[in-house]
């Protein structure tokens, strides 16, 4: 104990290093963290996830994952593609991965708690030699 009283500086700063290393994981905990292609896969295969594409018309046209629906980041709230079941898994993404993961959090604001984005987007997808298809 002597030693505690003694060396409060050193004790204070492991215990604000060690809170600063947990941070970031508590952090994507709460916001829902991003799927990988593996995972997404398996949602789409096992519980019948839905696939939503929040890219633009002509990024959408010029190369999508198969089977998404296209519903642009802008007019996402309200869109009439969105399925009417809030309980459904939803894999949302885009090129990057960086406005997918907006899209989620919009989506997890109406109502689709289990819509979570995909790491990487459409160029994971790619990567992973998944099915890729273009709109005429």
């Amino acid at each position: 104990m002597k030693f505690l009283l003694d060396n409060w500086i050193l004790v204070l700063a492991a215990l604000t290093s060690g809170g600063l290393l947990l941070w970031p994981t508590l952090a994507r905990s709460s916001q829902g963290k991003a799927l990988t292609t593996a995972e997404a896969v398996r949602l789409v295969n096992r519980e019948k996830a839905v696939l939503i594409d929040v890219c633009e018309p002509a990024e959408f046209a010029a190369g999508h994952v198969a089977g998404a629906r296209n519903i642009p980041l802008a007019s996402l709230e309200g869109h009439k593609s969105l399925p009417s079941n809030k309980a459904l898994p939803l894999v949302v993404l885009c090129q990057s991965g960086a406005r997918a993961a907006r899209a989620a959090g919009t989506l997890r604001k109406l109502g689709y708690e289990n819509a979570q984005p995909l790491a990487g987007g459409l160029n994971a997808w790619r990567e992973a030699n998944l099915p890729v298809e273009k709109s005429a």
